[in-house]
């Protein structure tokens, strides 16, 4: 940082420098692998820091970490500082908190399902309109019997008690589909599966801690640990999202500010908008329009300035634009875009500049005066003060140990949430059943118990089991008077006797 409140980013005609009471109006650094985008992200950063702004940035391929360690000394370096005027060139370190969504390379970052709400959660697991519905009926049923969505085990047995009682819901807060929750259901076991569930808890993570300073005031630089999360690419667009919301919510109405009070760098910016919704692209515009007055700058790293929708491209007053190659239709609209977009100046044409650009080169134009663009300038980048390339694995692990931070996020905490309300239920509803059934059962065997058996029938005991002639005959004539024919018989027996008589 210059005594003029402006970080040096490198020099030209004349030095190039971004005013630190516009870098909240947010930039972008652009340009091809290998083009030197990296290193301008890192001097940056160690500029923002010097100033007193914390800064948080995403280490993607590793090479960032060593912004930790004080640099080598070398020649080359050393030149370009002279060449281009860098007075204040030196050797250092810059101040630094290691996290790690997963928490092995830094301390882990957490938040909690319902802080990542069930729009951001529909994102990240590709949820269509009818499921993205189903988990807005899970989120307000929670909400309505005072249940915690912390993990994601509480957002499976939501889901689960969801789907069982799914006729009795429908009717109060819509229709809800058995089968779309079991769909909901194998996209958490696959997020869990990928290990998201390290994210998903407490303690979560306090902004505050985002934006701390070292003792000699120097802005704290988080660097987050992105090579696995990039494996996992919705996952890591969608955690940069859920950071940049809760910035824009928490954080108090400032204006425009002396100085930033963070400054955001979104590294792989394309992996944001790639295959996102309407909707979400909407919030994404609406956070980068809005956070500005809380302070917050936002700069995207990307390859391609077509990255980027053009509706948040224009909210992008700082630029650093690399070396594009134009090989192809694409690359050269890219080119012809990116050009079109800076201030021109009469001694060059910035189209063909771009593609003539070396590594460490840039076009550089940024916010001065009343807000305008300056013209734009080809520019060499300055040098690093820390050391380009990563940090060894025994470097890392002494500056978690001696972070202000080390312990505090460390060890994860499960309180009493919905799974537990929900198997606390199951469990009451399974012992209710259990009471009922023997309550049941003791009655059924109480009277059992109580009904008295019938009385024995008393019989004439006969003096022989042989039954006589007479008795044979009469037994006879009683069972045929049962009958028609019986009946017949008798009248004419009967009446064959009297007339005789």
């Amino acid at each position: 940082m210059q005594n003029d409140g402006t970080l040096f980013i490198g020099g030209s005609s004349k030095p190039q420098t971004l005013a630190l009471k516009f870098a909240n109006r947010h930039g972008l650094i652009a340009g091809a692998t290998g083009t030197g985008k990296t290193v301008t992200l890192q001097i940056l950063a160690e500029g923002f820091s010097k100033a007193g702004v914390p800064v948080f940035l995403s280490d993607v391929k590793g090479d960032l970490s060593g912004i930790s360690q004080i640099g080598k000394a070398n020649p080359k370096l050393e030149r370009r500082a002279a060449e281009i005027g860098f007075e204040d060139f030196g050797y250092a370190a810059a101040p630094t908190v290691f996290w790690d969504l997963f928490g092995k390379k830094g301390h882990p970052i957490r938040t909690t399902v319902s802080e990542m709400g069930p729009l951001l959660l529909a994102r990240l697991l590709e949820l269509n309109d009818t499921q993205e519905g189903i988990l807005n009926i899970a989120f307000e049923l929670a909400d309505d019997q005072g249940m915690l969505i912390l993990d994601l085990k509480d957002l499976r047995a939501l889901l689960a008690h969801v789907g069982e009682n799914a006729k009795e819901l429908s009717s109060h807060y819509g229709n809800v589909s058995k089968a779309s929750v079991g769909a909901i259901q194998r996209r958490l076991l696959t997020l869990k599966q990928q290990g998201a569930e390290k994210f998903f808890g407490e303690p979560a993570l306090e902004l505050k801690d985002f934006m701390s300073f070292a003792h000699d005031g120097s802005g704290q630089i988080n660097v987050l640990a992105a090579d696995k999360l990039m494996m996992t690419p919705r996952l890591y667009a969608t955690f940069l999202l859920w950071l940049l919301s809760e910035l824009f919510e928490e954080l108090p109405e400032i204006g425009d500010p002396e100085k930033p009070k963070l400054v955001f760098f979104f590294d792989e910016a394309h992996l944001l908008f790639d295959d996102a919704p309407k909707a979400l692209v909407e919030k994404v515009e609406q956070v980068v329009r809005l956070i500005r007055s809380k302070g917050v700058g936002i700069y995207f790293v990307t390859q391609n300035p077509l990255d980027v929708p053009e509706s948040i491209l224009g909210q992008l007053g700082n630029r650093v634009q690399h070396a594009l190659r134009a090989f192809t239709p694409r690359d050269q609209k890219a080119v012809k875009a990116a050009a079109e977009t800076f201030r021109p100046n009469k001694s060059f044409s910035a189209a063909e500049a771009i593609t003539e650009l070396g590594v460490g080169e840039a076009l550089v134009s940024t916010l001065s005066g009343k807000g305008v663009p300056t013209v734009v300038q080809r520019t060499k980048i300055r040098p690093p003060m820390s050391r380009m390339g990563p940090a060894k694995a025994a470097e890392r692990k002494a500056v978690m140990e001696a972070s202000p931070l080390a312990g505090r996020y460390d060890k994860s905490v499960d309180r009493r949430s919905a799974y537990e309300v929900l198997t606390e239920k199951a469990d009451q509803a399974a012992r209710e059943l259990e009471e009922r059934e023997a309550a049941e059962q003791a009655a059924k065997k109480r009277k059992k118990q109580t009904v008295k058996p019938a009385p024995a029938r008393k019989t004439r005991r006969r003096s022989s089991s042989r039954q006589s002639v007479g008795e044979t005959l009469m037994k006879s004539i009683a069972r045929s008077l049962g009958s028609n024919i019986g009946r017949q018989l008798v009248r004419g027996l009967l009446g064959s006797l009297f007339k005789g008589r």
